[in-house]
Order: structure tokens, then C-alpha cells, then sequence
């Protein structure tokens, strides 16, 4: 059983600064795209940035130049640094992991349970 713990969410100013962390634990072989997700009260999920396991990474239009994604494969972690946050990043972030059980496998989609970042006016 593969698990995604997301940490890091809370409430801060608009133009502060967060950073979130989200580690895989269980038995597997390895991780290909790490990402985050975030879905807002009636809106869809959505992508905001990914990252692959050798360092190529997707961002947001959005959030492109305010937010940094990272990820340490030693440990099976990853992180979001949102700067110059905006109360429209206001949501909850999913992380999310395309995990292989053994060599040949195809990378299954894994999910965290989300953490709230809240951004005030």
C-alpha cells in the first residue's frame, strides 16, 4: 500500500509565502511524475505543477514564476514553495505520485488526502 502525506498547508497574507511537503512511504519500486494538485470550492482539480524523476518540470500558467516544485528521490519527497501568494491560490493541494510496483510496471496514480492553504486578503 503506497500513501502520499501531504504537510505544510495553513492560512497566510496575500504576497507571503508557504512551502509544502509530501512524502510517499510503503513498499514499491519507484516514482516517476511527482505533482500537485489543487481544487478550489466549486471548481475542478487542477494541475499545479509536476515535477519528473529527473528534474523536468510543468508549471501552471498561473503560477509560473511564483511558485518552485522540487523533489528529493532519496527520501520519495516532494515539495511546492509558493511565493507571493494570492487569495486566489486559496484551495486545497493534492499531492500526486505515478508510483511503479516493480520494474515493468506502468506508473499508478496515487493520491494524498490534500491540505488547505488559505491565502487572506
Amino acid at each position: 500500500q503506497v500513501q502520499l502525506v501531504e504537510s505544510g498547508g495553513g492560512l497566510v497574507q496575500a504576497g507571503g509565502s508557504l512551502r509544502l511537503s509530501c512524502a510517499a512511504s510503503g513498499i514499491f519500486f519507484s516514482i516517476d511524475a511527482m505533482g500537485w494538485y489543487r481544487q478550489a470550492p466549486g471548481n475542478q482539480r487542477e494541475l499545479v505543477a509536476t515535477i519528473t524523476s529527473g528534474g523536468s518540470t510543468n508549471f501552471a500558467d498561473s503560477v509560473k514564476g511564483r511558485f518552485t516544485i522540487s523533489r528529493d528521490n532519496a527520501h520519495n519527497t516532494v515539495y511546492l514553495q509558493m511565493n507571493s501568494l494570492k487569495p486566489e491560490d486559496t484551495a486545497v493541494y493534492y499531492c500526486n505520485a505515478a508510483v511503479r510496483m516493480y520494474r515493468a510496471d506502468y506508473g499508478r496514480n496515487y493520491w494524498g488526502r490534500g491540505t488547505q492553504v488559505t491565502v487572506s486578503s
